[in-house]
């Protein structure tokens, strides 16, 4: 058995903004990406799969640097209702704060938390879009997901525009059940763009569709995304073979 996926030659999101620095995206580019996350997101909580680990180093560009990609399902899994998870799991920085608990938790310890997790994480990693800037920057990791987890504290959002800030400061509220899922986002992040996009400006075509669509699978879970097959354009030239990479690598 073998997994097809896309060859993608432009290195992480992380590299892409370090060799930026100090310049930032702009606003329409940063929000851009976004959308291209937020849509990825949204497919795979669509399958009932949980990421737990979404931030830069795991988002791939394209070799144009024109549209972002998911990448490294290492720590995804399933997501159940009533089934604890291991608690703990992710990147410090990005972590929603639902992973820790009032005691320091041990490794492997088990915790109930859903799909929510992720929109957290896509909050911090939409203000790294938007700043160009390590979050909690001057902060150790532990420091920084004690002060996210037991103080509240967020990254300053005091200077970005009045509609971009809902959107990141309802995505990392501290309820889970506040936090908007990846279809809201989706609604938002078009809404803001259509208000500062000029009308004779066209927004660039990833925004409002992928390149590459992802087909529906025959039956949910983690097996059925590996491929799916592309049943609507059979040519001469054979049917396209469609996957994710679920490996704990950055595989291109």
């Amino acid at each position: 058995m073998v997994i097809v996926t896309e060859l993608l030659s432009g290195g992480t999101l992380r590299k892409y903004l370090l060799n930026m620095r100090p310049r930032c995206l702009d606003m329409p580019v940063a929000v851009g990406f976004a959308l291209d996350i937020a849509r990825g997101m949204e497919c795979l909580h669509s399958h009932g799969i949980i990421h737990r680990d979404l931030k830069p180093e795991n988002l791939i560009l394209t070799a144009d640097h024109k549209i972002v990609k998911l990448a490294d399902f290492g720590l995804a899994r399933e997501e159940s209702l009533t089934e604890m998870m291991t608690a703990e799991t992710g990147t410090y920085r990005w972590m929603a704060p639902e992973l820790y608990s009032t005691v320091t938790l041990r490794q492997g310890e088990k915790k109930h938390y859903n799909h929510k997790v992720d929109a957290y994480s896509f909050a911090i990693v939409l203000w790294e879009l938007i700043h160009n800037k390590l979050p909690f920057e001057g902060m150790s990791n532990l420091q920084a997901a004690y002060a996210a987890a037991f103080k509240n504290v967020r990254p300053c959002c005091d200077d970005l525009p009045e509609d971009l800030e809902r959107i990141v400061t309802s995505c990392w509220k501290e309820d889970p059940n506040s936090r908007p899922n990846f279809t809201q986002i989706i609604h938002m992040l078009l809404h803001y763009l259509s208000t500062v996009t000029p009308p004779e400006t066209a927004i660039p075509p990833h925004v409002f569709a992928s390149k590459n669509p992802v087909f529906l699978p025959e039956s949910p879970g983690t097996s059925a995304l590996m491929t799916a097959r592309d049943t609507e354009n059979t040519t001469s030239t054979g049917n396209k073979l469609w996957g994710f990479c679920i490996c704990s690598n950055n595989c291109y």
